[in-house]
């Protein structure tokens, strides 16, 4: 098949482009820049220049749907916040493509709408309240919490308190006086990173990793393959209230009372470790690409462990020094600590050089200067990020 992926900037969508050379599918990627880490494989055979996606997502579709065509695409692949675009336009897109229905993606796109929806439907989450004021946050006594801005991209809308200074400081930060904010308690417990599939409200597969060590901007430089028995009950009644289809993934907090969601994507998030584990989330979606309906999938291994060595290389250098992103790159490469039995997800160079281009310049720029690892993780996330006002262009494009 010639699959086209919405964006080349991101980490899901260099992991897929893995997955899908590996399946020998021909595979071509949008960016707003020539030089974003999708385009390092050699799975990758071709670039095609779009607008910002986070400056004018209608422009970005228009582009790509032309793109799709002159270039007989039969699948566009969202991999990163594209899919919102494609959600609320697909009836004017001439190519396949996999994405639930804009209503069901309207309920868990902002922060505030996704908590009000796992709070109907009666799935655990953290104690949370909306605050549209400043006189509101005297009511927050309980701390720490995190205050969160309803539309934001990875955890650039995030911020912790852990006092009512903190608190107050972290609201008018994240715009507090021009929009409403979620304050949701802190969950004890470590974080795990969800991913699922669904058939029109059918759960296809699911799967779920630790995050073992912590990258740049809080991903995941090593992650390990879990079973959570209550999980797939919970994804089931989602899905299911929601009729969703295609990918969805979530981020819990596992504690002593079990799985706690503190954020849900309408998207796939990077889906190497769930296929080392034996889970093919990314064969599976082309599956319903084609409009077929594929099994459920049998729960993946656990303790199968992966690392992203440029997550790594560049959350030594936000951290440490100098020695310190050579300390923690040695111990990636010799498999020691957090890295024991860890396979490369993100870049793997078996069969494949060029992908280790982005991890070698990433080390080259940090021992110059540990400080431009900021610049690094700006240029991955800032082509696709889901600002509010691309929120509202495509919400009022998707009316009739």
């Amino acid at each position: 098949m010639r699959v086209l992926l919405s964006e080349g900037s991101g980490l899901t969508s260099r992991q897929v482009a893995t997955r899908l050379g590996a399946l020998g599918h021909h595979v071509e990627i949008l960016s707003s820049t020539p030089l974003c880490l999708t385009r390092f494989t050699r799975h990758v055979r071709a670039l095609h220049k779009v607008p910002r996606f986070a400056d004018d997502p209608l422009k970005w579709f228009d582009a790509a749907n032309r793109i799709a065509t002159a270039r007989s695409i039969d699948v566009l692949l969202p991999t990163q916040e594209q899919v919102a675009v494609l959600s609320a336009l697909r009836a004017k897109l001439a190519v396949a493509t996999v994405v639930p229905d804009f209503t069901a993606l309207h309920r868990v796109q902002d922060k505030i709408a996704a908590w009000r929806t796992l709070q109907a439907i009666g799935l655990p989450q953290p104690a949370s309240v909306v605050v549209q004021s400043k006189n509101e946050l005297a009511d927050i006594t309980q701390f720490p919490v995190f205050v969160k801005r309803p539309i934001a991209t990875a955890s650039t809308g995030v911020r912790r308190a852990t006092s009512r200074d903190e608190l107050v400081i972290a609201a008018a930060a994240l715009g507090l006086d021009s929009e409403p904010l979620l304050v949701q308690s802190q969950a004890t417990g470590p974080l795990a990173m969800v991913q699922a599939l669904a058939d029109r409200g059918r759960l296809v597969a699911h799967h779920a990793n630790l995050r073992i060590a912590e990258g740049i901007g809080g991903g995941a430089a090593v992650k390990e393959s879990i079973a959570l028995p209550a999980l797939a009950g919970h994804i089931e009644r989602l899905v299911r209230a929601l009729d969703w289809h295609g990918p969805i993934s979530m981020d819990v907090i596992v504690s002593d009372d079990g799985p706690s969601f503190i954020d849900i994507n309408p998207r796939l998030v990077e889906p190497i470790n769930a296929q080392l584990a034996g889970v093919d989330l990314v064969g599976a979606m082309l599956e319903l690409a084609k409009d077929r309906h594929p099994p459920m999938l049998p729960a993946g291994r656990a303790g199968v462990r992966s690392r992203q060595l440029l997550l790594t290389v560049l959350g030594a250098a936000l951290h440490g020094s100098r020695r310190a992103v050579l300390s923690e790159l040695m111990a990636a490469l010799r498999g020691r600590g957090a890295y024991n039995n860890a396979v490369e997800e993100l870049t793997p160079v078996g069969g494949d050089p060029i992908a280790a281009v982005p991890v070698v310049l990433a080390v080259l720029a940090t021992l110059i200067n540990p400080s431009l690892c900021r610049r690094f993780h700006k240029g991955g996330t800032g082509p696709y990020a889901l600002t509010p006002d691309a929120w509202r262009k495509i919400v009022a494009a998707s009316g009739p």
